[in-house]
């Protein structure tokens, strides 16, 4: 018998059970409905819909001393365009400031559904959907890598940069290959899919643990445990909330040096 279950159950009921995989697990949302319509393909059409709203309300009539809508628009898109565009692509940097904010934005959104009640659900954390906006990145990647560089010249400056000697270009030029056309679309949509895996998961046990042990199974010995659950959900929330900027800002940041790379290959 397991401690929770012994702290849980003293009389001999049901043992303690840490949420999964059937977390992620979604029919579609009533029954005859295709398969596809599922809670995550809801929630990443209303994270669309938020965001083409918030920046409808903030722009659609703007005022030349911002208030209000107007005010949180403009902060959000100068951070954007100050922190990502400008670093990352240089001069050209506003020519992607549709594409960066939207990315950035939308990322945000559908990250922060995970701790938003009755949704609590971040859709990253479906791989399918990282792997959309990574595919997406990449696609573009290499569409401007060769309008900008050419087809010879896109792969000659990726596999031999200048200034080194010759004989390294044997390690370094099947190196950069792999990493450039497998590793980093695969690495651009992990990084952000496991950290929202993680974070989710996390929340869950912490949530599981306080209600388990506080209303489903109150004993003495478990209680303290339910206490620690409930403020280690609070305290996880919050954490989380930071966590699920900082990868839309990482995944944006990404596809902006990316883009600049493709642009600007000698920088």
């Amino acid at each position: 018998m397991s401690a929770p279950h012994i702290l849980a159950s003293p009389g001999g009921g049901e043992e303690f059970k840490a949420p999964g995989l059937e977390l992620f697990e979604f029919a579609p949302l009533w029954d005859g409905a295709p398969s596809w319509l599922t809670k995550p393909v809801l929630i990443a059409a209303l994270s669309v819909v938020i965001v083409c709203a918030f920046f409808w309300s903030a722009f659609n009539n703007p005022k030349l001393v911002p208030r209000g809508v107007q005010n949180v628009g403009e902060v959000g898109y100068l951070f954007v365009r100050d922190q990502i565009a400008r670093p990352m692509i240089g001069k050209d940097g506003d020519r992607w400031m549709p594409f960066l904010v939207s990315s950035f934005f939308f990322i945000l959104i559908i990250n922060w559904m995970g701790v938003i009640p009755v949704m609590q659900l971040p859709i990253a954390s479906h791989i399918a959907f990282p792997i959309v906006l990574a595919v997406t990145v990449y696609v573009m990647m290499i569409f401007l890598s060769i309008k900008h560089q050419g087809l010879v010249g896109y792969f000659k400056n990726m596999m031999f940069p200048p200034g080194l000697p010759k004989p390294l270009y044997v390690i370094l030029a099947p190196i950069e290959l792999l990493s450039n056309i497998i590793l980093r679309p695969f690495t651009h949509a992990v990084r952000l899919f496991a950290n929202m895996f993680a974070g989710h998961l996390l929340l869950a046990f912490f949530a599981t643990v306080a209600y388990w042990f506080l209303f489903e199974k109150l004993t003495g010995l478990g209680a303290g445990l339910g206490v620690l659950g409930f403020l280690m959900t609070i305290v996880m929330t919050g954490f989380e909330i930071f966590v699920q900027a900082l990868q839309a800002f990482i995944f944006t940041l990404l596809a902006a040096s990316y883009i600049g790379g493709a642009l600007h290959p000698d920088h």
